[in-house]
């Protein structure tokens, strides 16, 4: 199956396609030289296939690449960025005035 990642805007995200149709997201905010990620999704027909990781990777590349800092908020990109540490560099920890930059309605 033929997988793409794009950056959107409103709501900003990365976005991965799979066969040609969206099949999930990391969606972030950018705060201060940091690009904060606070949920990532996968349609459930597209789950088990390794696409959360493929689109938190290259979200993670852009972010390097563009110079910022990387906040993991959200679980799964928590937990990726925890098990793979060649991005240890690049992450801080959540402050407070992070967490509110973050969109209510999510």
């Amino acid at each position: 199956m033929e997988t793409s990642v794009s950056r959107q805007t409103d709501p900003d995200r990365f976005e991965i396609t799979a066969g040609g149709e969206v099949a999930g997201f990391a969606r972030f905010v950018d705060e201060e030289g940091h690009r904060i990620f606070f949920h990532t999704e996968i349609s459930e027909q597209h789950a088990g296939k390794g696409l959360a990781g493929t689109v938190v990777r290259h979200a993670l590349e852009a972010t390097r690449k563009e110079g910022l800092r990387v906040v993991a908020v959200c679980p799964f990109v928590k937990k990726y960025v925890n098990t793979h540490e060649e991005w240890s560099d690049v992450v801080d920890k959540a402050t407070p005035a992070m967490l509110a930059a973050i969109p209510r309605r999510a």
